[in-house]
């Protein structure tokens, strides 16, 4: 199986790259520089770790992404990336507990020069949709957003959420013309399964966690989306169980209720939790720069101020 999270990583490297057959993706050959995609990728990760490399011009070529990336003299911390993204399964295939896959009409936002003009204009409008909720470029690339031009999902933004190895678990389809019926469109597969964004998230430093996409692209650093309302079994068994001290719970005024009982959930596990409140709005619609100042100012809750907070209601 193709390994989507590395695909994006070696986009973020070498440019964009183009399909060929059997897991290969083409891309400009950072050694040679032939003016067309001459280096080879293999995107399925065998059994000892190895996506076989090969630029047919100039005869580069290796075993593994990291050996790649050595020669290239990558900055580390794409090196780190990559050593979260290279896990092998049983079958040196890459294990996926879902058969989730991005709509067939998915079109990434990342680079729409290569597209015809129709489908360029209609590119445009969903990133003026992005635009519009404070996204720039780099979440673009970082978070391989896209959209859909036509389909079960057309005429939406597609956000894609992958798994710790890479794989992806969910995704959020949203209508960028604010004229269709339904603003989201949920894919085939149970929330409970996923743990949004897990690819990105550091169990060892403070977690943010928040309702939907938007609010997570607008906080930006170590947040899980929780696709809804609650936390569900498999994500409360990963805050329980990692290093994580600081949890920030940031959910709508509306599941207050909810947001004071993980509160107190995570308190009596020994977790050091603040419960976030923006005057009745969501982290989209305070900014970024608002929503640091809000937290840099909030205070952690005890079990006497978590009590005065459940009289309130």
């Amino acid at each position: 199986m193709e390994n989507a999270a590395l695909l994006i990583l070696l986009e973020s490297v070498l440019g964009k790259g183009q399909k060929t057959s059997r897991g290969n993706y083409s891309f400009k050959c950072p050694f040679c520089n032939h003016h067309k995609n001459k280096l080879e990728i293999n995107s399925i990760t065998n059994a000892k770790k190895e996506n076989p490399w090969h630029c047919w011009v100039c005869e580069a070529k290796g075993k593994t992404v990291k050996a790649l990336f050595k020669h290239m003299k990558v900055p580390a911390n794409k090196v780190a990336e990559l050593n979260m993204i290279i896990v092998p399964g049983k079958e040196g295939h890459i294990v996926s507990s879902t058969m989730l896959e991005l709509p067939k009409e998915f079109i990434p936002l990342a680079d729409i020069t290569q597209l015809d003009k129709l489908t360029q204009i209609e590119a445009k409008h969903a990133l003026k949709f992005l635009r519009k909720r404070s996204l720039n470029i780099n979440d673009v690339v970082k978070y391989n957003i896209g959209f859909c031009k036509e389909g079960k999902y057309g005429q939406r933004v597609i956000i894609p959420s992958y798994d710790e190895n890479g794989i992806l678990n969910y995704f959020i389809a949203r209508d960028y013309t604010d004229q269709q019926p339904q603003k989201y469109k949920n894919p085939p597969v149970d929330a409970k399964s996923a743990i949004g964004w897990e690819l990105y998230i550091n169990w060892d430093a403070p977690i943010v966690l928040v309702e939907g996409m938007f609010d997570a692209l607008t906080i930006k650093r170590n947040v899980v989306p929780l696709f809804g309302k609650i936390i569900h079994e498999k994500l409360m068994k990963k805050l329980v169980a990692s290093t994580v001290n600081r949890i920030y719970i940031l959910l709508d005024p509306d599941a207050i209720k909810n947001a004071l009982k993980y509160c107190e959930e995570l308190m009596t596990y020994g977790k050091e939790i603040y419960l976030v409140e923006l005057d009745g709005k969501d982290a989209n619609e305070v900014g970024f720069e608002s929503f640091l100042n809000t937290i840099e100012n909030a205070q952690p809750l005890d079990f006497q101020s978590l009590l005065l907070k459940k009289l309130n209601i």
